[in-house]
């Protein structure tokens, strides 16, 4: 089975295939695709939508999985990452593909070990838990890994 796992945002869009076996999880493919700040924000979001679809194209996943975001503070935020997360779940509707989200105490604890864990805990067992041969700049791209990861665990198939 192939999972898509993103971590859904308009300035940094993590995004992760990797291939569930009867071992060890295999990353197939990761990367944080950024958008310019110059851009209207329809023109980030189609190119958000373009680069979703690639990989889709290119990957071949089942299924996508995404982390689902709360925001207490900055609402405006809040509207432009449902943006996102509905151009993710058009998409993956598009491509006959299955959703599921995730909630950020589910990854880290299906990651990390606890629903406390933070970004740094959580990316250090990510490198315990799938070989990662490529340097990741960006903690987007380790939180795509790790809501892959997260659904591969809770997702028996």
């Amino acid at each position: 089975m192939r999972i898509l796992g993103i971590d859904p945002g308009y300035e940094r869009l993590g995004l992760a295939v990797i291939e569930k076996g009867s071992g060890k999880e295999t990353l197939i493919h990761s990367e944080c695709f950024q958008t310019d700040a110059k851009l209207s924000f329809h023109e980030r979001l189609h190119l958000l939508g373009i680069a979703i679809d690639r990989v889709i194209t290119e990957h071949n996943p089942e299924h996508v999985a995404l982390e689902n975001i709360f925001f207490n503070t900055n609402q405006k935020t809040a509207m432009d990452v449902a943006a996102v997360r509905g151009v993710i779940i058009y998409l993956g509707r598009t491509h006959n593909l299955e959703t599921f989200e995730y909630t950020p105490p589910q990854i880290k604890a299906a990651v990390g070990g606890s629903g406390r864990a933070n970004k740094k805990e959580v990316a250090t067992m990510l490198h315990h838990l799938i070989d990662i041969n490529k340097e990741i700049r960006l903690d987007d791209e380790y939180d795509a890994i790790a809501v892959a990861l997260t659904h591969s665990a809770i997702h028996r198939k």
